[in-house]
This record gives structure tokens, C-alpha cells and sequence, in this order.
């Protein structure tokens, strides 16, 4: 009866041990499938490198000593969009996996991916010792963490196609809530990461701005830092009865200021018409660590072309652009501006004398 006993309780035990290997298993399973297809830690994140198919690609990293605007640089070169690498953090911490590919599916699938993926590989800071669940480190180095292989959208447009390296079968990735795919986030191209910021400098920041108007040297000005203050100047001459308030708002515009978007395919047209003569007007912001930005613009034809040149007198409505015109930041950079942005800066000195707002800007 005793032995009778002993084996049913070693029975027991042997069902209930059977029964905890499969909870764990199929909870393991349930951690792969919501769990561990994304990045938990991406305050650890350094690099991440994005490459497609058509030979674009760029490299994101993370720098040590961040600027106001960012904490990331594009090819080591640039400082990059903010608000694109949050939202590219975001979704590498957000995303799961809605289901496995279906098994007659997978051949076809990962034909699209091997043809058309973007590559994203993800670099992380890790630890030689790691021990007390992180609260002992010593020793960090950058590791290659996971790389994913970013697919086309699914039919209903709610997710994509991914692979990451090392399993077995791609998978539909989603983030819960999101309606809409997650491929656009991981683009290869570098200028989309690249940041639009002019400056980011509020008025307290500010040393000296200036505005050169070649075509009309009279109308040009300095604004430049007195005490708690500023002073105007009109040309060389100071003036001492000036629109304070306009010249409050002007500066104002220089906490955040921003172009349109990169002018990356400049018309040979444009190139011929825009930039053949002076800037329209040139424009110095200065801080008062004595970093300075410059930035030229030039008059933007609506659709150039030849006839443009030949007709001189054409209506000016007609041939020029009234709603953004091009900049060069830097010497460096072409890009597109918006009127709506920078009318109040590219005002001559007049406006700040009391006169009604000019729109040389656009004559």
C-alpha cells in the first residue's frame, strides 16, 4: 500500500514536472513572438547602419558630445534630424510580431526580401563583465547586436515583411495601435536623416545679426548686441530710433529656424537663371561663442525654361516663385525656404525705421 503511494506521488510529480516543461515552452514561444523581436535597451544604442537595394545607404551614431538640436550624427558628418531618429528608436523598441509567415509562404517571401529589404544593422554599447543584473560593469566595447531585413508592406498596409538574421522564417512585424507599415521609418537615404535646422539660437544667445542687400546696400543692417540690449546700424551709421518691437520679432525667429528641404536636383535652368547673379540678400547670425551661420538666397523661377530668359518682361507673378525661394547655407548646402518663414527677417533696414513691411524680397 506505502509503495503504491510513493508511485502515485512520483507520478504526480512526474506530470506536474512534464506539465511546467510545457508552460515554459510555449511561454518561451509567446516571449519570441512578442517579446524578443525588438530592442528593449535603446538607450544603449550607438550605431545603426541602413542600406537598400539601390546602393543608398548611411550611417547614424550616436555622439558623445551632443548638440542642442541632436545627439546623432548622419555619416559622422552631419547632425541629424531629432525627431527622426526618436521616431526610428521608437519603432526599433515598439515593434512585434504580429505572425509568422504563413509555411507556403515563406519561399515567396523571402524571394521579395533577398530582392527588395533594406538592411538594418544595430550596434549597441555591451559589457565584458556585467554582473549584479548591471549594476557592476566594467569594460564596454560596441557590438553588433541584430540585424533586421526591413520588406514590403502586407496587403491590408498595417505591416511589412521582416527577417532578422539568424532565425529561421521572417516574420509580420506591426507595432500595436500604429495604422500604417514601418518600412518608410528605416530609409537608407542619407539626406532624409539629415537636420533642416538653421540655427536653434533664442535672443539671449544671439551676438549680432545682419542682413547685406547687394542690390541696395542703403537697406542693409546690423543688429548687434549692446549690454542687456542690441543696436542697430543701417550700413556703418547707427540709429538710435528704431522699432524695438520688430526688431524683438525679427530675432525671435532665430530660436527655431528652419529650411523647407534639401534642393538636391537643381535644374541646369535654375543654375543658369538663380545663380548666375548676386544673392537676392546674405544673411550673418552670430552667437555669442562666436559660432556664425550664413546664409545666401536667390530668387526661384516657377518652372524655368528658355522662353523664361528670352522674354524679359514676362508677368514677374508668372516667372517667380512665390512661396519659396533657394538658400546656400554655408557655402555648403542648396536648399529651398519658405517666404511664410522668413519674411519678417528678410525685411530691409527701413522696416525697422517705422516703414510698412517691404516685399523686396520677391521684386
Amino acid at each position: 500500500m506505502k509503495k503504491r503511494k510513493n508511485l502515485l506521488i512520483i507520478a504526480i510529480v512526474v506530470v506536474i514536472g512534464i506539465a511546467a516543461l510545457v508552460v515554459a515552452k510555449l511561454g518561451s514561444r509567446d516571449a519570441t513572438f512578442k517579446q524578443n523581436f525588438h530592442i528593449e535597451d535603446i538607450d544603449n544604442i550607438t550605431k545603426i547602419y541602413l542600406a537598400d537595394k539601390e546602393d543608398n545607404h548611411v550611417l547614424l551614431s550616436r555622439v558623445d558630445t551632443p548638440s542642442p538640436d541632436t545627439t546623432w550624427l548622419v555619416d559622422e558628418l552631419y547632425p541629424a534630424s531629432q525627431g527622426m531618429i526618436d521616431i526610428l528608436l521608437e519603432t526599433l523598441h515598439d515593434m512585434r510580431i504580429r505572425q509568422q509567415v504563413n509555411k507556403n509562404a515563406v519561399p515567396q517571401a523571402i524571394k521579395l526580401l533577398s530582392g527588395r529589404a533594406i538592411k538594418v544593422e544595430v550596434y549597441q554599447r555591451r559589457y565584458f563583465i556585467n554582473w549584479f543584473d548591471g549594476k557592476f560593469r566594467l569594460f564596454p566595447h560596441e557590438k553588433l547586436t541584430v540585424t533586421y531585413f526591413v520588406g514590403h508592406e502586407t496587403q491590408d498596409m498595417m505591416a511589412c515583411h521582416m527577417f532578422r538574421k539568424g532565425d529561421k522564417v521572417p516574420y509580420i512585424i506591426h507595432i500595436p495601435g500604429f495604422r500604417g507599415y514601418l518600412t518608410p521609418r528605416f530609409s537608407a537615404d542619407s539626406w532624409a536623416w539629415r537636420s533642416h535646422t538653421i540655427v536653434h539660437w533664442d535672443i539671449r544667445q544671439l551676438q549680432s545679426v545682419s542682413l547685406d542687400i547687394p542690390a541696395a546696400p542703403e537697406d542693409s543692417y546690423t543688429i548687434k548686441r549692446d549690454g542687456d540690449g542690441f543696436a542697430f546700424f543701417q550700413g556703418k551709421q547707427q540709429i538710435h530710433t528704431f522699432d524695438t518691437a520688430r526688431v524683438a520679432q525679427t530675432l525671435s525667429c532665430f530660436a527655431n529656424l528652419n529650411f523647407d528641404e534639401f534642393a538636391k536636383k537643381v535644374p541646369n535652368t535654375d543654375l543658369v537663371n538663380s545663380f548666375k547673379s548676386a544673392p537676392k540678400a546674405v544673411l550673418h547670425i552670430t552667437n555669442r561663442d562666436g559660432v556664425t551661420r550664413e546664409v545666401k538666397t536667390y530668387l526661384k523661377y516657377n518652372n524655368p525654361t528658355d522662353t523664361l530668359v528670352m522674354h524679359g518682361n514676362e508677368d514677374l507673378v508668372d516667372m517667380f516663385d512665390l512661396n519659396r525661394l533657394y538658400a546656400v547655407i554655408d557655402s555648403k548646402d542648396t536648399v529651398l525656404i519658405q517666404y511664410f518663414i522668413f519674411d519678417n527677417i528678410l525685411q530691409p533696414a527701413s522696416f525697422f525705421l517705422g516703414n510698412p513691411m517691404s516685399s523686396f524680397a520677391k521684386e
